[in-house]
């Protein structure tokens, strides 16, 4: 009898242990699935012992060593340290350095482990950054708990190979809707990170409120950001907020784009500055979800003066390559007024040194170089951006939308463009998707998230999650290795890192769900 309970509790204790540790590399579920994993036979132990080494001395190889050990520092409870290496490489440590590898392009790493140690190397820093979201992965998922917890900490293993199917790989949040205070938007783009996403697109602008302090125009947030949807008090940040949040995204390798959404979804502006409607009267403040029935005075000077000035202080502000100008729902706004409005506004932007991006509205008007699309409704003005020469940015509403309900039963966010349950979020390539638009001409996707029902960072974790790590996948892997029955698995696999991080997430019934114990 005692024989057969040490029997039960042996088989129990290494059924656990498997559970906690996969026997081979490529069990493990990684999201976004890499581009190659070779499993070898061996497991890599993390103690107290262990340091994380650094072979060049750089501030920002540091800074990214730093990173994996706060990462891992809390759990563990080891103290893990930053060094410079010296030379050799001893049993036991994490190294991480550059090296000239050009197909791992300025994202890709390579992660080496074997039972002595752990080498991750990478052609820029970004790489090494993405490295270390999948070293993050490899550990158990009790390893993102903020207290210290049982071990072992160990890794598999083997080589992996990484490196991203598209450059630009994107979430938007409107904090115009619904304003989202500074530690919201960088808890936004730390889950972002953990996935390989490099794109954090800010709706600053809106009917409903204004959301980045102007100098030159300072009524823009005393009374226009004011309000929220709802009614109740708005928010604005002051360029000092949005500088320290563009630092946060910089460091975690994320590129901040601003948006001020016009001619239309402006009467945040227009109930700010009279002189910028057609009649030189003040708008009343809006905290309703209609959209298209506001607009700039498309003829009057002052408005491209208030254009210049507004991309003036946000190109200053902001060191990322793109501004984004909205041009989307403006219904008000006659095409002959719009058109030339959208190429004055190329040129505005232009004059500071940026890019342009609008949504696909903006294909209407005359294309300037380096201008993007982003496709959101019609196919169509896609197409038109295209033929003029522009990359297009894919963010399909019906697939790609984070606001919409994951089905009737879900109450926050709409269904206008459909229910998009997490397959559907998943089971589409951005080069098949509108005919004619190869990934040639893709820059990238991009996940936007409105935020009309959306009012706490708690509901913006259970509209991002699950689906956010698809939409990271979509964008980093190679469709050819992709299928939904296969990822569904590893997605699932992800849930006790999700309680681990302590996400607020929709558990859908189409996952299953393997939290570990």
């Amino acid at each position: 009898m005692l024989r057969s309970i040490l029997m039960f509790s042996l088989i129990t204790l290494q059924t656990m242990a498997m559970a906690l540790s996969p026997a081979v590399l490529s069990d493990v579920s990684l999201i976004p699935k890499p581009v190659s994993v070779i499993p070898a036979n061996g497991t890599f132990k993390l103690t107290d012992k262990s340091a994380i080494f650094v072979t060049v001395e750089s501030p920002e190889v540091k800074m990214i060593g730093k990173y994996l050990a706060d990462k891992l520092n809390p759990a563990t409870g080891f103290g893990l340290e930053v060094k410079t290496a010296t030379g050799d490489h001893y049993a036991g440590n994490i190294y991480l350095f550059l090296s000239a590898d050009a197909q791992l392009g300025n994202e890709g790493y390579q992660l080496t482990i074997n039972a002595e140690v752990v080498t991750l190397t990478a052609n820029k820093p970004a790489g090494l950054f993405n490295g270390i979201q999948t070293i993050r992965q490899l550990f158990p998922s009790n390893i993102e708990m903020a207290s210290k917890q049982q071990g072992p900490w160990e890794l598999q293993a083997g080589t992996i190979r990484d490196y991203p199917e598209y450059a630009f790989r994107g979430v938007m949040l409107d904090v115009a809707r619904h304003f989202f205070q500074v530690e919201d938007v960088k808890r936004s783009i730390d889950l972002m990170a953990a996935y390989k996403m490099n794109v954090m697109h800010l709706h600053l602008s809106d009917d409903q409120g204004w959301r980045i302090e102007i100098k030159k125009w300072p009524k823009l947030t005393a009374i226009g950001g004011s309000s929220q949807v709802g009614g109740e008090k708005g928010g604005f940040y002051t360029q000092e907020q949005y500088a320290d949040i563009v630092k946060y995204a910089a460091e975690r390798y994320i590129t901040i784009i601003p948006e001020i959404d016009m001619p239309g979804h402006t009467n945040a502006a227009l109930a700010s500055y009279p002189e910028l409607n057609c009649n030189g009267k003040a708008t009343k403040l809006y905290s309703g979800t209609k959209v298209g029935f506001s607009t700039l005075c498309t003829k009057k000077e002052i408005t491209y003066q208030f254009v210049a000035d507004v991309f003036g202080e946000l190109a200053t502000l902001t060191p990322g390559p793109y501004l984004h100008i909205g041009g989307d729902e403006s219904h008000v706004t006659k095409l002959a007024d719009y058109i030339p409005f959208v190429n004055r506004v190329q040129d505005i932007v232009a004059a500071t040194g940026k890019q342009v991006i609008g949504w696909d509205e903006i294909a209407l008007s005359t294309l300037k170089p380096n201008t993007f699309v982003q496709f959101w409704a019609k196919a169509e003005n896609a197409s038109k951006g295209v033929k003029q020469g522009a990359k297009v940015i894919m963010s399909p509403a019906a697939n790609a939308y984070l606001d919409m309900q994951y089905d009737a039963t879900t109450t926050l966010g709409l269904h206008w463009a459909g229910y998009i349950e997490v397959d559907k979020g998943y089971n589409w390539d951005p080069a098949t998707f509108v005919p004619g638009i190869g990934k040639e001409n893709i820059l990238g996707i991009e996940a936007p998230l409105w935020s009309e029902t959306i009012t706490n960072m708690k509901e913006i974790e259970y509209m991002f999650f699950p689906r956010l790590p698809g939409y990271a996948e979509i964008g980093w892997s190679a469709p050819a290795g992709r299928s939904w029955d296969e990822y569904k698995v590893r997605l699932g696999s992800q849930g006790g890192r999700f309680k681990a991080l302590d996400i607020n997430y929709y558990p859908s019934k189409l996952v299953p769900w393997a939290v570990e114990k």
